[in-house]
């Protein structure tokens, strides 16, 4: 009977271990603690084109939804609408701080024309301050 109990133990250990390493590097929990640090964080599943990818910077969360289309070589995603969660959030954003997120979308979807919602689309039209 000591025996029983000495091995749920350890296999309990084992679990518990286990289970807090993936909770430690879960990146949806990582979006999370960047966006209430307001820091920059990427998460995307680059391998599923069907779910959105997330971006946190600055204390705004955007949402990309991603399009399958065909270039000259495969198919890839060549379109991407870009959104703010909260409006509110933009308030201090430059152009160039959405032409950074831009660029960093760039890495995972070279081939992508990005489009984002208004109101950063008019501020990418026209320069200046969101």
């Amino acid at each position: 009977m000591a025996l029983i109990i000495r091995v749920a133990v350890i296999a309990l250990i084992i679990y518990l271990f286990y289970r807090g390493v993936r909770y430690l590097t879960d990146p949806k929990r990582k979006l999370d603690d960047a966006y209430e640090q307001e820091r920059y964080y990427f998460y995307d599943d680059v391998k599923n084109v069907r779910k959105n990818f997330f971006i946190t910077y600055k204390g705004a969360l955007f949402e990309g939804e991603k399009y399958l289309g065909t270039t000259t070589e495969a198919f890839e995603v060549v379109s991407i609408f870009v959104w703010v969660k909260d409006e509110t959030k933009l308030q201090g954003f430059t152009r160039d701080d959405f032409l950074f997120l831009e660029s960093e979308i760039r890495m995972n979807y070279p081939d992508a024309e990005i489009n984002w919602k208004n109101p950063i689309e008019q501020l990418m039209k026209h320069g200046g301050t969101a």
